[in-house]
């Protein structure tokens, strides 16, 4: 399906943007190709459009890596939310480029069957999907969930934005490609590979969260459906064989790995107790800290999602009680109620929240932390200081998944931002290794039980060798 072109530029003068783009660093040049050759293809021009309309409403967050554009491979995408401190433009790594390998078979996209009865629809109303990958062999009933990520809406304005997207309406969904974690390619995937996977699409703008209403300026309605979303898609996957499952494993990147702390415990609750059921976080560790400023940028996002689209059936009832919801919405609380054994999967350098939760524009004089930002390799020595603050305090604040004892750590000091989706950084050779082990195996012995153990915690930036720069950030 074609993009809604309303508003957009030329292609004459897309083309301009996008060799500004390649140009600045924000999307990479493959050198195998003329960059002609390259900004020509028809799926590089699809995904790049997606860029640039982000750029000019800075409403709509593409922090997924499951853009679905065609021929290639997930892109490490990143996202605008509803404010300037949240505008992020994607950045496609050399692993993920349109043109850098042969590209697995697309998975094709289902809608929710019932949606509009059963009121879970995307920010315009219409139905939501997910992408099934059908098992096989020894793996034919284990099932792993995956929610996608894409950053948050918390505003009226910017969720209507937001609903012109495929990140607020299946409209403009497509199939989509599963590397990493979600590939079927035993190589790329040896312990998942033969799974049933479920990519469950994110059109809701409140990590499947929200359940209320709303009407745009000119009156149009908006939906926040997150959890009913969340709840209508998974008694469809039961119904489709989930519910005979062997294992299961609940996963999603950024927005979608904070969902999946949310409904970790609810997910839990739809197995018998003999199955075996844990789920995964990856890059989903959002702290509460300060900007340069002094001010709680994050804490002012959340707080408009959590008001905005009205969250509080989604979080834990104990934390509600002693505390306000926004609060209840980070990490560091939500992990104190999770009964289920979980791994969390994170930089303690995390690219996006560096670059718009710790330093976001307009929190530091002029140019100073630009260059800082785009490449950590880039920051002075003071610049350094502040970010190891910013990991003493994100490692302080796993203490509680350290000490649980079913649960996995795997807390790397890469300037990087969702791991599991991408073969770079999930399993490659310049994959990040603490402990002599990559993400998969790291994630293949806690989940299944290959070690007594696993809880890594790397040291301060930038002692790790196996940290690429060629890693995926936000």
């Amino acid at each position: 399906m074609t993009p809604r072109s309303t508003g957009l530029r030329s292609e004459q003068n897309r083309q301009v943007d996008l060799r500004d783009l390649v140009r600045i660093g924000e999307l990479r040049h493959d050198p195998r190709v003329s960059l002609d050759d390259q900004l020509s293809q028809p799926g590089f021009r699809a995904f790049t459009h997606t860029i640039l309309r982000a750029r000019t409403t800075m409403a709509i967050e593409l922090l997924s890596p499951l853009l679905p554009q065609r021929r290639r491979r997930f892109p490490d995408a990143a996202a605008a939310a509803a404010a300037p401190l949240l505008l992020l433009l994607a950045v496609v790594t050399t692993s993920c480029s349109p043109v850098a390998a042969r590209s697995p078979e697309l998975v094709e996209l289902s809608l929710l069957a019932g949606a509009r009865e059963k009121g879970a629809v995307c920010l315009d109303g219409s139905p939501p999907g997910y992408h099934l990958q059908r098992g096989s062999g020894s793996g034919a009933h284990n099932w792993l969930v995956y929610l996608q990520g894409g950053g948050w809406c918390n505003t009226t304005e910017s969720c209507s934005e937001r609903s012109m997207t495929e990140f607020g309406s299946s409209k403009y969904m497509e199939a989509v490609e599963f590397t990493g974690i979600l590939s079927n390619r035993h190589q790329e995937n040896p312990d998942f590979h033969n799974w049933n996977i479920v990519v469950i699409r994110y059109c809701d703008g409140a990590s499947f969260a929200g359940d209320t209403e709303g009407e745009d300026l000119d009156g149009t309605k908006l939906f926040f459906r997150g959890l009913r979303i969340w709840e209508a898609v998974i008694d469809e996957l039961m119904a489709k064989g989930m519910d005979t499952a062997e294992q299961a494993l609940l996963t999603g990147c950024s927005a979608g790995s904070l969902a999946a702390l949310l409904h970790c415990d609810n997910f839990r609750q739809r197995f018998p107790q003999d199955v075996p059921v844990k789920c995964l976080s990856d890059a989903g560790f959002f702290i509460d800290e300060k900007d340069l400023s002094g001010k709680r940028s994050l804490r002012s996002l959340i707080s408009g999602i959590v008001h905005l689209q009205n969250v509080r059936e989604a979080l834990p009832k104990g934390c509600l009680a002693n505390k306000d919801p926004t609060e209840c919405f980070f990490p560091a609380e939500l992990i104190k109620s999770i009964n289920t054994p979980t791994f969390i999967l994170n930089s303690d350098y995390d690219s996006w929240q560096i670059r718009n939760a710790l330093a976001p524009n307009g929190s530091y004089p002029g140019q100073a932390w630009s260059s800082c930002k785009a490449d950590i390799r880039n920051c002075s020595s003071t610049q350094l200081d502040v970010l190891h603050g910013f990991k003493k305090k994100l490692v302080s604040e796993l203490k509680v998944a350290e000490d649980k004892r079913d649960w996995g750590l795997f807390i790397d000091s890469c300037f990087t931002h969702c791991q599991t989706p991408f073969r770079i950084s999930w399993i490659s050779r310049i994959s990040p290794r603490l402990g002599n082990k990559t993400i998969a195996e790291a994630v293949g012995d806690w989940c299944f039980c290959r070690r007594k153990e696993v809880k890594y915690i790397d040291c301060k930036y930038p002692c790790n060798p196996t940290c690429s720069s060629r890693l995926p950030t936000a």
